[in-house]
């Protein structure tokens, strides 16, 4: 396969990468702005010099199956969600990264047909990013658990789905994954990222999702646009407009900074102390 090389060049660009990530150093603020860079560096070679700039049309038309693009910012996240980020989640026993969470559970059992723990099960869900703890369930007959079953799943108290083009039919998704997270968790957060608009904004109030951040702060490029470029011919003619697209709207480090701010949000969220109440009249 031709592309072979190039993919295999892109996996050693990607462990460099998590090196460059890993070597960060400085104040959250420093940390934050050099990798953003990094990020950006890191996802136009991808975009560009690997996926686009190829002979072969397969990887143009296969990278969202491939998980060669639409992975990286889930890949990302949690580097930037670390204690010399955002020092507030130091001494947090939690887990970041993509994980599966809990959902709901339900019993496999019937009068006739007993289960040992009434047939405990457990739903979970894949996340693309959370912030979770591990969670052990225990179900039995008897008050002693001498015959019980145990299940071990995670509960997320922020998850964050991570999408390179959001439509319409992705919202409406994601609203329902948000409504299944808050029903499973009543003190979640659930945020919906993606890189690029491919819809008319719509309002979150209604829905369960606590905000919608477009990292890129732009829309996609125009459906009669991207079917030039399936083609290798078409990729080059279009190539100077292409990556003059892309430099014009790198993933902006304010939308980051958001989203780091809602979780410190949620890490201060200490309980209310009566005599502040009162001083203040309100909580």
């Amino acid at each position: 396969m031709e592309d072979k090389p190039r993919v295999e060049f892109a996996l050693d660009r990607y462990r460099q990468w998590v090196k460059d990530l890993e070597a960060v150093v400085g104040t959250p603020s420093d940390v934050v702005e050099r990798m953003v860079a990094l990020l950006n560096d890191y996802r136009r070679f991808i975009d560009v010099d690997t996926i686009f700039d190829s002979r072969q049309d397969f990887l143009y038309r296969q990278a969202g199956q491939l998980k060669l693009n639409n992975s990286v910012i889930e890949e990302f996240l949690p580097w930037l969600v670390r204690p010399d980020v955002l020092p507030e989640i130091d001494g947090f026993d939690v887990e970041v990264g993509p994980t599966t969470c809990f959902s709901s559970v339900y019993f496999q059992t019937s009068l006739d047909s007993v289960a040992v723990g009434g047939g405990l099960n457990v739903r979970a869900k894949d996340q693309d990013f959370a912030i979770s703890r591990r969670l052990f369930l225990r179900a039995a007959h008897d008050s002693n658990f001498d015959d019980a079953v145990t299940k071990s799943t995670s509960i997320a108290y922020v998850v964050a789905e991570c999408k390179t083009n959001l439509d319409k039919t992705m919202f409406q998704e994601a609203c329902a994954t948000a409504h299944d997270v808050k029903a499973a968790v009543s003190g979640a957060r659930y945020y919906l990222l993606c890189e690029w608009l491919d819809m008319a904004p719509l309002s979150t109030a209604p829905t369960d999702i606590d905000e919608v951040l477009i990292l890129r702060m732009s829309k996609r490029v125009n459906s009669n646009v991207r079917n030039k470029y399936g083609s290798y011919e078409g990729r080059r003619r279009g190539r100077s407009a292409y990556l003059k697209y892309l430099d014009a709207h790198p993933f902006q480090r304010e939308m980051f900074d958001r989203f780091l701010h809602h979780i410190r949000g949620l890490l201060r969220n200490d309980a209310p102390v009566e005599h502040e109440v009162l001083s203040r009249g309100y909580f």
